[in-house]
């Protein structure tokens, strides 16, 4: 099967509390989920129907195992994840304090996780070569062995070998606590920008990447390395999307927000289902814009990712333009 979507990177058992507004401490019950940026935005991109996969490693331990079952439920392929027998699967406690306070507390990371155990010879570098869109994460980078596996896996898929329609999208995803500086972390994504056709990241993502400037300086600076779309979230004034030939805003979609931590691997998994689609670039800004709002409007990540009615319905009630038709799927 070819995979429309190929993710690598992080998966976890994601800890949330059912008690809401109060910190960790005094939260007296908790819900179990599927979590890690790149699964989830497998899982996305699968509600909107698309061919997904993830390339991740759990623990052999019961939380793999459900892990595993999550992904299945989600009609995500996980037959790149594979056990590792010396590292537990990771967990990620969080505290929700809506609007914008979500602490995350990580355990099982360090010093290391299995899906940071990853090596270049597990890969299934045919699988990731035929992929619509392959996507990853600067967190992947920031140890070995991943960070090889990684250069691997981008080795592989150049981008003078990319044919009409595929894609290569790094989010620049950066977690200061699993870096030893953001020198480190910016000299190991120069790496991987010249296989990239797409970076996403905030202001804070981007400087790291490719230093300080405005959002356009920042973007300026990427399509300088290469990429052809440089996406730059902006917060509360939304997202702008930027190629060589073309600027884009999208207004930020209103919600009363319950968890905003999912709602940044909804719209990665709407933008790639866009990118998929064909859509101009406008369209994809707002769908996954609203995407993202929904699930920041809910309580988990996974579970709570939307299907293509939800967004549009959300669009629509919003005033918004819709693509003409929410079911088109390219054939890659």
């Amino acid at each position: 099967m070819t995979h429309e979507l190929l993710t690598i990177g992080r998966i976890s058992v994601d800890i949330y509390p059912n008690d809401i507004g109060v910190d960790l401490e005094d939260v007296t019950s908790f819900g179990k989920y599927l979590g890690g940026s790149p699964s989830n935005v497998a899982v996305a991109a699968a509600r909107h129907g698309r061919r997904a996969a993830v390339i991740s490693r759990t623990g052999a331990d019961a939380f793999g195992n459900y892990l595993h079952r999550e992904l299945r439920k989600f009609s995500v392929d996980d037959s790149f994840v594979s056990a590792d027998a010396e590292y537990p699967t990771a967990v990620t406690f969080c505290a929700i304090k809506p609007p914008d306070d979500f602490p995350l507390y990580f355990y099982g990371r360090f010093p290391t996780a299995p899906d940071l155990q990853i090596k270049a010879g597990d890969l299934d570098l045919d699988a990731i070569r035929s992929a619509g869109i392959f996507w990853s994460t600067v967190t992947g980078l920031c140890q070995e062995p991943s960070r090889e596996a990684h250069a691997g896996a981008h080795g592989a898929r150049p981008r003078t070998g990319l044919r009409k329609g595929q894609f290569t999208i790094l989010d620049l995803d950066y977690r200061p606590m699993f870096w030893s500086s953001e020198a480190e972390a910016r000299a190991e994504v120069a790496k991987i920008l010249p296989h990239v056709t797409v970076a996403i990241g905030n202001e804070r993502e981007c400087a790291v990447a490719v230093g300080e400037g405005t959002p356009d300086q920042q973007a300026d600076k990427l399509l300088a390395a290469g990429v052809e779309i440089a996406v730059i979230k902006l917060g509360a004034d939304g997202v702008m999307a930027k190629t060589l030939t073309e600027r884009v805003v999208s207004a930020p979609v209103a919600v009363e927000t319950v968890n905003g931590l999912g709602a940044g691997d909804s719209f990665g998994g709407a933008f790639c289902h866009g990118l998929l689609a064909g859509w101009p670039l406008v369209r994809i800004l707002d769908y996954a814009n609203a995407a993202g709002a929904i699930v920041a409007s809910r309580l988990s990540c996974a579970d709570a990712m939307p299907t293509p009615e939800e967004v549009t319905s959300l669009l629509v009630a919003h005033g918004r333009l819709v693509p003409q038709d929410m079911t088109d799927v390219a054939t890659l």
